[in-house]
């Protein structure tokens, strides 16, 4: 393993976490939907550090009592090494100190690594939302619910 940082969103890091982004996601945000989220009172994102980059980050909206993952993504070259769960188990710790009940969130059909992560920390498909992304390829809706200890 690595040696890393868990550090929050902050306006310097906002170009790495796009580069990331554009370099993980079929459907990558835009550089100003990222620079929203600054200023998104539900977001919440963490990101790991390694010698003064960013290499990964996730993200998550706080609603209420549930939270609703909107992203993770790990640089290409850090992949395969455990930082999704590292990012995982952040977020689930997240929620826990913001007594949130559930967890959700959307993942493409075709993404079995991702959806194999998701499982591993509990959660469950509960439905599909069909042509959910821009290149109509359906999601897969999946929730973590009640016990949400890790």
């Amino acid at each position: 393993m690595i040696d890393y940082d868990i550090v929050p969103l902050e306006k310097e890091y906002i170009n790495d976490v796009y580069e990331i982004n554009r370099l993980s996601l079929k459907s990558a945000w835009s550089l100003e939907s990222i620079e929203k989220e600054l200023h998104n009172i539900f977001a919440k994102y963490v990101l790991i550090k390694h010698k003064n980059k960013i290499i990964g980050f996730a993200g998550i909206w706080i609603i209420v009592d549930e939270g609703h993952i909107t992203n993770i993504a790990i640089h290409p070259e850090f992949r395969g090494i455990g930082l999704g769960n590292i990012l995982m188990y952040e977020l689930i710790d997240l929620c826990l100190r913001n007594n949130i009940n559930a967890i959700t969130l959307e993942v493409r059909k075709s993404n079995i690594v991702a959806q194999n992560l998701y499982k591993k920390f509990g959660f469950v498909k509960e439905g599909i939302r069909e042509k959910y992304y821009q290149d109509n390829e359906d999601a897969i809706i999946m929730w973590r619910t009640n016990n949400i200890n890790i």
